[in-house]
């Protein structure tokens, strides 16, 4: 069978039994306060290669440190968020180069996550990305 063809088809999930819908019931109703707060931001950030931030919601402001490295500022702490991030254009239109990259808060600048971006092959590289930050 091609992969194309298992592609084509729209994928199931098993349904949950008796025991998964009584545990995720219950974990629901004894949820406890953990992790961050209900004011809670999601707040994003979209990046051209060269460091220039296209949008945003809560970003102000992206640079280039080096090639691959990058900094982006955002209006608020983030030290307590979480991170995500993805190789992407700004645009609609063409395709973002192969590539990869790694987020981790900003050493010394609690309203900053940096942002190291590679090539396929693993070297560093100048790629266009959104950052997206639960904080």
């Amino acid at each position: 069978m091609s992969s194309t063809s298992s592609r084509r088809r729209p994928g199931t999930q098993p349904a949950p039994d008796r025991d998964d819908l009584n545990l995720a019931d219950a974990q629901l109703s004894t949820c406890r306060p953990a992790g961050l707060p209900s004011s809670a931001r999601a707040l994003y950030a979209v990046v051209d290669a060269n460091g220039t931030l296209a949008r945003g919601l809560g970003a102000t402001s992206a640079t280039r440190l080096a090639t691959g490295m990058y900094q982006v500022i955002f209006d608020q702490d983030v030290t307590a968020g979480g991170y995500l991030g993805t190789i992407g254009l700004a645009g609609s239109a063409g395709v973002a180069p192969n590539g990869w990259l790694a987020v981790v808060g900003r050493t010394g600048i609690p309203n900053g996550v940096f942002v190291k971006t590679y090539a396929a092959d693993g070297s560093a590289a100048d790629r266009p990305f959104h950052l997206a930050v639960l904080a």
